[in-house]
């Protein structure tokens, strides 16, 4: 169905090509996922498949890529519209119309297909995806894994062969990322649909995987054979490695038939006291091996982080919690987004908000940095009122990185977007870009933000607000598009913040840094708190929002790998 031949990539200036010398076959009715660290080509590979590289990119295309016997080359992406659905890392450059139905209809419209056929084709495809309800919402309302499931519903109803999928579960919660998986397993298996996926999150989607493409080597293989070899691997892999498995297992289910002696050898070892922690110094996310210690502080605000803060900000109460938020509710327009909200996060806590799309994490965020007003109920951070504070003022106490981190971004280079990071921080020179550095190597001063990669864009707007520490950091999705390895180096740079009395508040849908990371998860659902309390309390009992590790060794409460090895050392 897909064969590449001998295909490098260059883009513009590039010191080497972003793909070199790829040589492969992709069978019809398969499910290949490409595993790789942020930067190496993943997206350059999906790209060349669908035409947008080099027809839309630019670059140089050297070799020859066809689909189903069209060439890429001579064959633009309209003309391959009919043969190849996409879907990108970011659902917002995806979208034409303004309400869902009519985005899922968009494509089939652009073929020319029978009204009936496409009413069909909808109404199948809103109910596959839990689009139901919102099928008359204007797209601009919807959370981000809204938006994504979206997305991926537009492609789905114009029955292509080649479906290329980049992230498409990143911004999901675990349920809607199982559903969404479900839906493409049954594509390949019922319908012969080939599907090519990159996605970070390996613990969600190596399991269905038929072959596993390990790049920058461009080697395909299975599943079990890459995962026996690859640097990047989910944290079931992990622990099969850390108890000598072998065969190592992909899935929970398998770990857990061969969890018996490495249960009872945790049980002779398990202390009285609180799980042990790993010291930074070895602290890593199964993947690339332990990151180096921290370098400078971190911090800052995203949305107002242009202002200059006025040095008058009157001083918070040390005894105060850092956030107080007493009966909150927000309403927008017909939605009721949050209602009778409690929540106190105290300075040096990280706390992670977890909960479905559209549970009304990502407006609690917008609240504490004053962007979203209560329509009833108080919120105080450091003392002040957010949406009633002069941001110059706000700015000195609360950070945000939203979920676009292309809203923190607009200057020509990332050279430019640090020195005004350091700047607007009052930071040494140089004291952004070392951010950058440590949580993705390899980018250079003068790429143009809107040319990295995903996870680098966000590690860029994640280093512009890391910069200046502010007291409260606020996270939406922060490892959206990291690697293994990076967000292990993030979670080292969030622990020494929070060591140093920096309070943390994450929206995630990322079980595994939500069990790394966390003292407390609070449970969002329906715009309510139903959960609160310390994290292996409140995961270990959720079968949606355990980690890996846990699902394995329950009801035990070990939630990493890390807690294991620490465990079984000497």
């Amino acid at each position: 169905m897909i064969r590449f031949e001998n295909v490098s990539v260059t883009y513009g200036d590039a010191a080497g090509p972003t793909l070199r010398d790829v040589d492969l076959t992709v069978p019809e009715g398969e499910l290949v996922l490409l595993v790789g660290p942020s930067g190496v080509g993943k997206s350059t590979l999906l790209g060349a498949v669908s035409g947008l590289v080099p027809h839309f990119t630019g670059g140089t295309l050297r070799g020859r890529v066809t689909v189903d016997g069209r060439d890429t080359r001579t064959h633009h992406p309209r003309e391959l519209a009919d043969l190849v659905g996409t879907v990108g890392q970011d659902p917002l450059a995806h979208f034409v119309t303004d309400t869902v139905e009519d985005e899922l209809a968009y494509g089939m419209e652009s073929l020319g297909l029978a009204p009936a056929v496409m009413r069909r084709r909808v109404e199948e495809t809103l109910d596959l995806l839990g689009l139901a309800e919102l099928r008359d919402r204007p797209i601009a309302t919807l959370s981000g894994g809204q938006q994504q499931r979206v997305a991926i519903g537009s492609v789905l109803t114009t029955h292509p062969k080649v479906l290329v999928l980049d992230e498409p579960t990143s911004a999901l919660d675990p349920s809607a990322a199982e559903d969404v998986l479900a839906v493409l397993q049954r594509l390949v298996h019922d319908l012969g649909t080939t599907v090519l996926l990159a996605e970070h999150r390996l613990e969600r989607v190596v399991q269905y995987a038929d072959r596993v493409l390990l790049l920058p080597e461009a080697v395909l293989g299975t599943p079990a054979e890459m995962m026996a070899v690859s640097p990047v691997h989910p944290p079931v892999v992990a622990l099969g490695r850390a108890a000598g498995w072998d065969p190592l297992p992909l899935s929970v289910r398998d770990a857990r038939r061969r969890s018996g002696e490495l249960k009872a050898r945790l049980d002779e070892r398990r202390p009285a006291g609180p799980l042990p922690q790993p010291s930074p110094s070895r602290t890593r996310e199964p993947g690339y091996g332990a990151p180096g210690p921290g370098k400078g502080r971190g911090g800052g605000s995203p949305l107002f982080r242009r202002r200059r803060a006025r040095p008058s900000a009157p001083a918070p109460d040390p005894t105060a919690p850092l956030v107080a938020i007493d009966r909150l509710a927000v309403r927008r327009g017909r939605v009721e987004a949050l209602r009778r909200v409690d929540l106190r996060v105290a300075p040096g806590e990280t706390v992670a908000l977890m909960g479905r799309n559209g549970a009304g994490k990502s407006t609690l965020l917008s609240t504490l940095v004053g962007t979203v007003a209560p329509t009833s109920g108080t919120v105080r951070v450091s003392g002040l009122t957010p949406h009633a504070t002069d941001p110059r003022e706000l700015i000195r106490r609360v950070g945000l990185v939203p979920q676009e981190p292309r809203d923190l971004l607009y200057a020509e280079t990332v050279a430019e977007e640090c020195a005004a990071a350091d700047a607007d921080a009052g930071a040494a020179p140089g004291t952004c870009r070392a951010l950058v550095a440590e949580l993705v190597p390899g980018v250079t001063d003068a790429t143009h933000p809107r040319d990295l990669s995903e996870g680098q864009r966000l590690a860029l707007a994640l280093a512009v607000v890391l910069t200046a520490a502010p007291p409260l950091v606020l996270l939406d999705e922060p490892t959206r598009g990291l690697d293994y390895a990076a967000k292990a180096r993030l979670v080292v740079r969030l622990r020494a913040l929070a060591a140093a009395g920096h309070a943390i508040v994450l929206a995630t849908h990322d079980v595994e840094l939500a069990a790394e990371l966390a003292d407390r998860v609070v449970i969002v659902a329906g715009g309510e708190v139903v959960a609160d309390g310390p994290t292996a309390e409140v995961v270990v009992s959720s079968p949606a929002f355990a980690p890996q590790v846990a699902k394995v060794l329950a009801p035990r409460p070990w939630l990493t790998v890390e807690q294991v090895e620490e465990a079984l050392r000497p």
